[in-house]
């Protein structure tokens, strides 16, 4: 792996574990094994390094996330659950621990580093999209006047709320909780379009 990979690697892991403040730049160079010259090459400042984070997590969406569970799921909606299980998934592994690196960045650097504000909001808005399309593929399942747009939005907060709670918690279940009222929900909006003959 060359340099500016292994260094980008290492700060997306501990910018996850630790927090962006919480790490600093000789514990990135050590998990990459790299010297400061070369990380100083690539990124002149820690705020540059972490906007390259978020490019990263940007440009993995699709291929590390979204695609898989696209291509595991024909259903569009069941994708939505799939992708929220994926989720899930996760945090078993870690305890409760570590939550949406995404999520975690936009609590932290949102107000006191407003310039990373629009590269966290497009990550935020490329999950979005990808909801929103598999929403639009089912669009013929759901009611004519479903706003769509926000619903892709209320999928989110419930995702990244869940786990922002579990974790506080310590415990999966307000996680399964929030994902059992959205299940909810879109029974209801199955029901109600079957109901009017919007099939």
């Amino acid at each position: 792996m060359a340099t500016r990979e292994k260094i980008l690697e290492s700060s997306m892991q501990l910018f996850h574990e630790q927090g962006y403040t919480a790490t600093g730049i000789s514990t990135i160079l050590r998990r990459a094994e790299a010297n400061p010259g070369s990380l100083y090459h690539f990124f002149k400042t820690k705020e540059d390094l972490v906007h390259a984070v978020l490019d990263q997590y940007q440009e993995l969406l699709w291929p590390v996330v979204l695609g898989p569970v696209q291509e595991a799921e024909q259903d569009p909606i069941e994708r939505i659950f799939r992708l929220l299980d994926w989720y899930r998934d996760s945090m078993v592994e870690s305890g409760c621990r570590l939550g949406c690196p995404i999520g975690n960045l936009a609590l932290e650097l949102s107000d006191t580093h407003p310039q990373a504000r629009p590269k966290i909001e497009a990550n935020l808005a490329g999950w979005r999209a990808g909801i929103r399309g598999w929403l639009d593929e089912a669009a013929d399942r759901l009611p004519q006047d479903c706003d769509r747009e926000a619903l892709s939005y209320f999928v989110l907060t419930v995702m990244e709320g869940g786990l922002l709670q579990a974790r506080a918690a310590d415990d999966l279940a307000p996680f399964d909780a929030s994902v059992a009222v959205l299940r909810d929900h879109f029974n209801r909006l199955l029901a109600a379009a079957k109901g009017t003959g919007h099939d």
